[in-house]
Parts: C-alpha cells; sequence; structure tokens
C-alpha cells in the first residue's frame, strides 16, 4: 500500500492581514499546518525618500526622513541631523544636546510600548495593547506640546532642535517618569510573565547569534540573541557617555537565547533604561542657546560622511554625499529593518502557521523603512 501523498500549498499572508505589521506580504509554502518556505514581498509603500533627497536642500531632507520609521521619526531626525553637522563640522550647543537625548529616548519608549502593545495583539491578549497606548499617548502630549505634532515631528534641526524646552515642558516629562515605571511593572505581571504568553513566545523564533550576526540585525533583534552592543555604549555619539544606563540582553531564561520572548522582554527592559537616561538628563540640562547659528542656505563642503545611531529598532545610518551645492548629491539610508525582514525566511520555515504571526510581530519591524 502506498503511503499517503499530500500536497504543498502556497498561501498569501498580506499586505492587508492584520498581523503583518504593515503592507508586507509573505508569501508561505505549507506542508499541512508547517511551514516550508517563506518568501517576503516589499515594494509597496516606496516612496522614493532616498531620490527626493537629491532634488531638495539639506534642511529640506527633514520630513522625508520623518516618515521612514515613521513610529520613531524623533530619532530618524536626530542621526539624520548628526550626519550633516559631522559633514559641515558643526558644534551643536550643550542645551540642544540635551533635548535632542531626552527626546530620543521618550520615542524610543513610544515606539516600544507600540511593539509590546501590538505583540500582545498578535499573541491573542488586549488588555496590554490597551495599557501601552494609553501610555504611548502621554508621550505624544509631550510631542504635540514641544514642537505642535503627534506622529511626524520635523523637531530636529540641524545645529539643534526647533524649539527650546520650557520649565512647564519639564516637568511635563517629569511627571511621566515617575507615571510609567509602575506601568512597566504592571506590564510584566499581566504579560511578561504570564505563562501562557511565555508558552507562546518561549523557544519559538529562535534566531542564534551567529545567525543574527550574519544576517546584520541589530537593536533588541541583536541583544535579544545575547549580544551586548549598543551604539549609545559602544559607539557612544553626542552626550549618552554622561548617563549611566545597562544594556539588556537575551539570556534564554525562559527558553532558547534568541527566541521571541527574549526579543519581547529585552524591549520591555530598555524603557526602563530610557527612563534613567530622561531623568539624569532633564535633572542636569544646562540653560544656553537650542541652536547653533548657523547661513539660511547651508552649503557643506565637497565631501562624503556615513554616521549611525542606536534608533529604537537598530542601527539607522545616513550615506552623505556633497558636491558643494545647497542640495545632496546622494543621500542613503541603511534601515535595521531591511536586515530584520531578511531573517524571516531563515527562521519562519519549520514552524506551524499560528507561530508565523509571533515571529513576524517580535522583530518589530515598520515597513516604511524597509521600502525607502
Amino acid at each position: 500500500m502506498s503511503a499517503l501523498k499530500t500536497e504543498e500549498l502556497i498561501i498569501n499572508m498580506g499586505p492587508q492581514h492584520p498581523s503583518t505589521h504593515g503592507v508586507l506580504r509573505l508569501e508561505v509554502t505549507t506542508d499541512g499546518e508547517v511551514i516550508s518556505f517563506v518568501r517576503t514581498h516589499i515594494g509597496y509603500l516606496h516612496r522614493c525618500f532616498e531620490k527626493h533627497a537629491e532634488n531638495v536642500d539639506y534642511m529640506g531632507v527633514m520630513p522625508f526622513v520623518d516618515r521612514m520609521d515613521y513610529v520613531a521619526s524623533m530619532y530618524n531626525d536626530f542621526i539624520y541631523a548628526m550626519a550633516v553637522e559631522k559633514l559641515m563640522e558643526i558644534q551643536v550647543p550643550e542645551r540642544a544636546q540635551y533635548i535632542r537625548v531626552i527626546m530620543g529616548e521618550l520615542q524610543r519608549i513610544a515606539s516600544h510600548l507600540l511593539a509590546v502593545g501590538t505583540y500582545g495583539l498578535d499573541v491573542g491578549t488586549f488588555t496590554p495593547f490597551m495599557w501601552c497606548f494609553r501610555d504611548r499617548e502621554k508621550i505624544l502630549d509631550i510631542f504635540e506640546m514641544v514642537c505642535g505634532a503627534r506622529l511626524l515631528y520635523n523637531y530636529m534641526y540641524i545645529g539643534g532642535v526647533s524649539k527650546d524646552l520650557t520649565i512647564g515642558m519639564i516637568e511635563k516629562i517629569k511627571e511621566f517618569c515617575d507615571y510609567l515605571g509602575p506601568k512597566i511593572d504592571e506590564l510584566d505581571t499581566v504579560l511578561t510573565y504570564n505563562q501562557i504568553f511565555i508558552d507562546r513566545t518561549a523557544n519559538v523564533g529562535v534566531i542564534p547569534l551567529d545567525t543574527a550576526v550574519q544576517y546584520a540585525l541589530t537593536g533588541p533583534n541583536l541583544r535579544g540573541s545575547g549580544k551586548k552592543w549598543d551604539l549609545r555604549k559602544d559607539e557612544t555619539y553626542s552626550i549618552y557617555d554622561r548617563f549611566e544606563f545597562d544594556v539588556p540582553v537575551g539570556t534564554g531564561v525562559q527558553g532558547s537565547v534568541g527566541d521571541c520572548w527574549d526579543r519581547y522582554w529585552v524591549r520591555v527592559q530598555e524603557m526602563r533604561e530610557s527612563l534613567k537616561i530622561i531623568k539624569q538628563a532633564v535633572n542636569s540640562i544646562p540653560e544656553g542657546i537650542f541652536r547653533a547659528d548657523l547661513p539660511r542656505v547651508l552649503k557643506p563642503p565637497v565631501g562624503e560622511v556615513y554616521v549611525r545611531g542606536e534608533a529604537p529598532r537598530g542601527e539607522l545610518g545616513f550615506y552623505i554625499i556633497s558636491d558643494g551645492s545647497p542640495k545632496p548629491f546622494r543621500v542613503k539610508g541603511r534601515s535595521p529593518c531591511f536586515s530584520a525582514v531578511s531573517v524571516l525566511s531563515e527562521i519562519i520555515p519549520g514552524n506551524p502557521m499560528a507561530d508565523a504571526v509571533a515571529i513576524l510581530g517580535s522583530i518589530d519591524i515598520v515597513l516604511g523603512e524597509v521600502d525607502r
């Protein structure tokens, strides 16, 4: 009697699927419930940011940068501004440096709240999602108070920031820091150490450290695999060397090192570390000007520069070529999310369909940064 033969089935997940985290399409080949192959399709969100940058002046690039990782816009601006400042050898005022760090770390917390909240939805729980969005709204209230916007900020200017922080704004930031710490503890109780959540994410979607390095993963995805690498510490920039904070890494305490739970846990711990940085910064922020005195039209010297920083989703870098004119000859963005998407074809096969959603959510991608 011949063995029972089965046929493979090709299923499209996305771009309209509620768990694809943007306009990503996964072409999934399944053998029954088990996935045997995955091909990722991007290209639905292409806004030609890098080509547009050749047609506007250096400050005019900033709104395009905003729209890459559109839930971490403040940090996109931070790193792009540093690249132009290095190209032009601009000295950023002390007060502006502190403001940038404060805003950047608030953005990191807001980004991670979005990541862990939506991840709760991915694995079947709703309450943590509502809690995280409630707390994220408080950060957006601060951003709106500071620059008038809640999503795309255009706040970091070349040479500093667009507006100063008032005493009232600083007090609001301090209040938020006091508020959020206990809320993270509540999140741990409801989700992080919930046995159902652990069973759903531990030993799932394991990325061994050598695989993470081979695929150029950075940020929480790399640290979740056990590598203690953070540009704020290892290639420090701005004024990060003035602050005390730790770099959380995955340890496999609930399963294998580098699984979905480790990547989630690293993001939760990073929110606590960002609170430490913000508290230190607001308590030591100096008086002074918030933007360098620059000419109205910026003309960097002929040359090229590459600057990278530790954005919420990993190492974001900008490569700029100047031909001496007011417009950049070339701007190229290095996206941490692009590398994260590429590893999916390595870690999803061999898992059941239900785990594909958990694995995809754990790498925390934003397609606006992938397809630029």
